[in-house]
């Protein structure tokens, strides 16, 4: 099974290319960020066309989030429980059936946090506490979970071309990597990393300043694995070339493969 995720920044403006990337890489299930749109609004019939199931948890003009899947989603859930109060469609959960049992899939776009000492940076810190709970509770199950998205997180120095330039903002404040470490820490493997310990990988290219030209990047875009997921992990990567396509998005997909058989 390939899981891949990647935040289009526009899923009406990016539906082309992001078709064309589904007929090259191919994955059995994709998590979408930052779709900015609603429901009604998104472009189903593209990916039922190449045939993909289709679940939406969208909002006019900013943030939102989508899964794709070959096969059919069970147990929908949208938003992250915690605060009744979050209307923000950043979080999606479903699972998929195969033959050796559900896989969870979670998509997510975590808050940006900027500017930090502000209500921005308060929310980014409060709904990563609510991510940890949620998946705590989620490791007690005991299946494959795997939770992907837009982290809006540079785990380390390692994971931005020029950290010095990140050190005051909310993406690499030492509470943001100490609570990305806390997630971590329950148990959750990042896959990329569990791959590679190259200094190079990166998944987001600012549109200004020449970034995408003299390969400024960051890594903020992950996909975490539990325990079950991680004993299936074959291969991971970032289909970095999508950056330099025309009207791409600022990010970039990446992918996991897991020894799991589809039904």
């Amino acid at each position: 099974m390939r899981v891949a995720t990647w935040n289009v920044n526009s899923v009406r403006l990016r539906a082309e290319n992001i078709a064309a990337w589904l007929a090259e890489r191919s994955p059995d299930v994709v998590c979408l960020q930052e779709i900015k749109c609603v429901d009604e609004a998104f472009p189903r019939e593209t990916f039922e066309r190449l045939g993909y199931n289709v679940a939406v948890h969208g909002q006019k003009g900013f943030n939102g989030v989508a899964l794709l899947s070959k096969r059919p989603f069970e147990d929908v859930t949208p938003g992250l429980h915690g605060d009744d109060s979050d209307v923000q469609a950043r979080f999606l959960e479903a699972v998929v059936s195969t033959q050796e049992g559900v896989v969870r899939i979670v998509t997510l776009y975590l808050p940006n946090g900027n500017p930090p000492h502000t209500e921005k940076y308060d929310y980014k810190i409060k709904w990563m506490d609510r991510l940890i709970r949620f998946s705590r509770e989620r490791l007690m199950l005991e299946e494959p979970l795997v939770v992907c998205g837009d982290f809006n997180v540079i785990p380390a120095s390692s994971d931005a071309k020029n950290p010095a330039a990140w050190v005051n903002d909310a993406l690499f404040l030492p509470q943001t990597r100490e609570k990305f470490r806390a997630l971590t820490n329950l148990g959750l493997t990042d896959a990329i990393r569990a791959v590679s310990d190259s200094d190079q990988l990166f998944t987001f290219w600012d549109y200004q300043a020449g970034a995408w030209q003299r390969d400024n990047g960051i890594r903020i875009d992950h996909i975490l694995l539990s325990p079950q997921a991680t004993d299936r992990l074959v291969d991971a990567g970032i289909d970095k070339h999508v950056r330099g396509w025309d009207k791409p998005s600022d990010h970039v997909p990446i992918y996991v493969d897991l020894d799991i058989a589809e039904r």
